[in-house]
């Protein structure tokens, strides 16, 4: 495995013609954005081609893979630090998983023994961040990804929240254009690993922003990688960071590059997807093969559409774990593999090369998804990189985000709607109007409010006074604000999953932003319990075909907490960090002169 600073060694320069290497004795490749280096190390993958037809002394390689870190350094909360586990008898359990110190010892095990061994990812690595990643625009996760041994990473849709040319200097290093260096003593160096973005161009050139591929070396097995995001992009970023870019076809643009790295001789070819899938059994260990609908969603059309000889296609986005095949436009098997989200897993693929035939041997290639559980011993080296940006967060956790006249209560409130999820709601519905022009309202999870904003200080900021680490603590879990179309009777049927189906025992009552009424009767059962006649928006009754713009986190957008009808949502948008946007209504509607007092929580009518 390379060492640090033979990694640090590698810088990517983009140039008029081509991205240079400047690696003493690496593969250059002088073809338009194209990369070349060296991998450290370990995984799986599936060959195609003429590999597969007359296989040679095969050579054993590996390829580690996660996707869609969201800069989850520390070990993240809740659901999003849980991944399913099936057990053989069918019952489930719920594993606490993520975090980069663990991340990074179970890559390194993994490692262990495997001669040749890459790690790659497919997307979002920043971006919706939490409080210790976002304060210093993500420069600690790529700090992180550099010590864990990352290798080469194709882009995702979240690399684009501050724009295109941040999402360069990520890569190329130095400070910040406005916030500057976070430390006197201290330069950000940027990645040790090329992001690739082949379908992602300039309108007026056609030219990738960043390299299309990189190929990697690994001990003499050279390995194309493809990175391509959704075409999607530009319909769920903010456009300004985007202006002047198009986002093509997934599928075209990597048959595209396949044949160029193919005419150069590289024909083992694996895809980093921005996009993926959703299996029908939500554990990590299930088997996606198993019954008609073992996937579904975006991937099984993409997948069909890419170039048989590309040999594994590992994706992303959805945030679902599984190890897949899809037939190849031959019909032939095809691993799809994707990791979750967070840092909870990694997946492992092992495969053989054939040296004569420069390919990946089909046949051999199999995939795991690997718990990263929290027994294992973390990383010492990971734990003093988050204790430095640790100590370096406290002044900004410290800041004063807003002031309150009174405490705003969440769940503590002991009632079906609570002051502080009314607050979030509101907050969340000014965001997509600032987003979008207009929108129709908000509905926030109870379960995502962790704690109630106190008048009292805890430190020594004041009374009255909000600190940004205060508002984290009632939203850490890093979640975006989604904006999704449906229905007025989609919305009817929204509001009766809060006390039905998953969640009859125990009904979600969701929080809902202001204009949006209706009447809760716990007298009565089921679905039943919501009185649809009495339900108003703005006062008016809810058309039943009318499309609504509705505001959710990205939790509820995936039908989480038991709504599936939300999942449903069309023409979606992905906003802000949910508690950017929480911060952002607090200053916005507070001062010291004119706190802000708690709603007054009577959006809902509850009938005992």
């Amino acid at each position: 495995m390379r060492t640090l600073a033979t990694r640090r060694s590698r810088r990517f320069r983009l140039t008029a013609g081509a991205v240079t290497l400047a690696a003493a004795g690496a593969l250059a490749i002088g073809v338009p954005a194209a990369q070349a280096g060296t991998g450290n190390g370990n995984g799986q993958g599936n060959g195609n081609g003429p590999g597969n037809s007359r296989p040679g002394p095969a050579l054993d390689l590996q390829i580690l893979a996660i996707n869609d870190l969201h800069g989850a350094l520390e070990p993240p909360e809740g659901s999003n630090g849980q991944v399913t586990h099936r057990h053989e008898d069918g019952t489930t359990e719920q594993l606490a998983a993520g975090g980069v110190e663990y991340l990074a010892t179970g890559l390194r095990d993994a490692r262990k023994g495997n001669k040749r061994s890459v790690t790659v990812a497919a997307g979002d690595l920043v971006g919706a961040t939490p409080l210790l990643s976002g304060l210093f625009h993500d420069e600690p996760t790529i700090e992180a990804l550099n010590k864990l041994g990352m290798d080469v990473a194709g882009v995702g849709n979240h690399e684009f929240d501050e724009g295109w040319e941040e999402l360069q200097r990520l890569q190329d290093g130095g400070c910040h254009p406005v916030d500057g260096c976070y430390a006197d003593d201290r330069t950000f160096e940027g990645s040790d690993f090329p992001y690739l973005a082949a379908n992602v161009v300039h309108e007026d050139s056609g030219e990738p922003i960043l390299a299309p591929y990189s190929v990697q070396n690994i001990k003499g097995v050279k390995v194309g990688f493809i990175g391509v995001t959704l075409e999607g992009t530009a319909n769920i970023v903010t456009q300004d960071g985007i202006e002047g870019l198009e986002f093509l076809d997934e599928a075209e643009t990597i048959n595209r590059y396949t044949a160029e790295l193919e005419s150069q001789g590289v024909n083992a070819i694996v895809a980093l997807i921005h996009e993926g899938g959703y299996p029908a059994d939500p554990a990590y260990n299930a088997d996606c093969d198993a019954g008609a609908d073992g996937i579904s969603g975006p991937i099984v059309e993409i997948a069909g559409a890419i170039d048989s000889n590309v040999d594994a296609l590992i994706t992303g986005h959805t945030h679902q774990p599984y190890v897949c095949t899809i037939p190849d436009p031959d019909g032939n098997d095809r691993l799809v593999t994707s990791a979750a989200s967070n840092g909870r897993l990694f997946t492992e693929l092992t495969m053989r090369y054939d040296p004569r035939t420069k390919d990946i041997v089909r046949t051999s290639v199999e995939g795991t998804n690997r718990v990263v559980d929290r027994d294992q011993k973390p990383a010492r080296d990971l734990t003093r990189l988050i204790d430095y940006w640790n100590e370096l967060a406290a002044p900004v956790a410290n800041a004063p985000i807003g002031y309150i006249s009174e405490d705003i209560q969440g769940r503590g409130a002991g009632t079906p709607e609570f002051p502080l999820g009314d607050l979030i709601a509101d907050a969340q519905l000014a965001h997509a109007i600032e987003l979008e022009g207009t929108a129709d309202l908000a509905l926030m999870n109870p379960g995502g409010v962790r704690a109630d904003l106190v008048y009292a200080a805890s430190g020594d900021e004041g009374d009255g006074v909000v600190t940004y680490g205060e508002g984290f603590t009632v939203q850490p879990f890093s979640n975006t604000v989604n904006l999704l179309s449906i229905t007025g009777e989609q919305l009817l049927q929204v509001l009766r999953e809060q006390v039905s189906g998953p969640n009859a025992a125990t009904p979600k009552i969701l929080q809902p932003s202001e204009g949006l009424t209706y009447t809760l009767d716990l007298s009565r059962s089921g679905a039943d319990r919501i009185v649809a006649d009495t339900v108003l928006l703005g006062g008016e009754p809810i058309e039943a075909e009318r499309v609504y713009r509705v505001a959710v986190n990205s939790f509820l957008a995936g039908g989480g907490d038991g709504f599936p009808t939300l999942a449903e949502g069309t023409d979606p948008r992905v906003g802000n960090d949910d508690m950017r946007v929480l911060a952002d209504y607090l200053l916005a509607h507070s001062s010291a002169d004119a706190p802000l007092a708690a709603p007054a929580a009577d959006r809902i009518t509850v009938l005992p």
